[in-house]
């Protein structure tokens, strides 16, 4: 096969929606009393991410549990656009779950903290 030819394919996978699917990238961070690794399931680029997966290890007893989410900005002037990333945000009934780009894991049930603990980005 020659460059132009792979091109071609290449370009009409793309057209097809074949490779239009973005990869996942990870990030993972450790807590005194968690591993938690986090999935954006977005292109490259996006300010913003709908569909983020969050994976909960107990260090304790091992045992995991998996969400979906989504980024959280600041807003920019406007009140509409989204700015400076700050974390991702995950939800279990009435069980909400923060993770910051500080590296801080909060999660409150209704108005009630129940856990906040920093870590460290791996």
């Amino acid at each position: 096969m020659t460059p132009r030819s792979i091109g071609v394919l290449l370009g009409a996978a793309l057209g097809a929606g074949v490779l239009a699917a973005a990869p996942a990238r990870a990030e993972t961070l450790d807590t005194p009393s968690f591993t938690i690794a986090i999935e954006r399931h977005c292109a490259e680029g996006n300010v913003s991410c709908d569909k983020v997966g969050y994976t909960g290890t107990s260090k304790k007893n091992g045992k995991a549990i998996r969400l979906n989410g989504k980024t959280m900005h600041t807003l920019c002037a406007d009140g509409v656009t989204p700015c400076r990333f700050i974390g991702y945000e995950f939800r279990n009934g009435n069980v909400n779950y923060i993770v910051t780009d500080g590296g801080e894991l909060t999660v409150t049930i209704g108005r009630k903290l129940v856990l906040q603990e920093r870590g460290e980005w791996k």
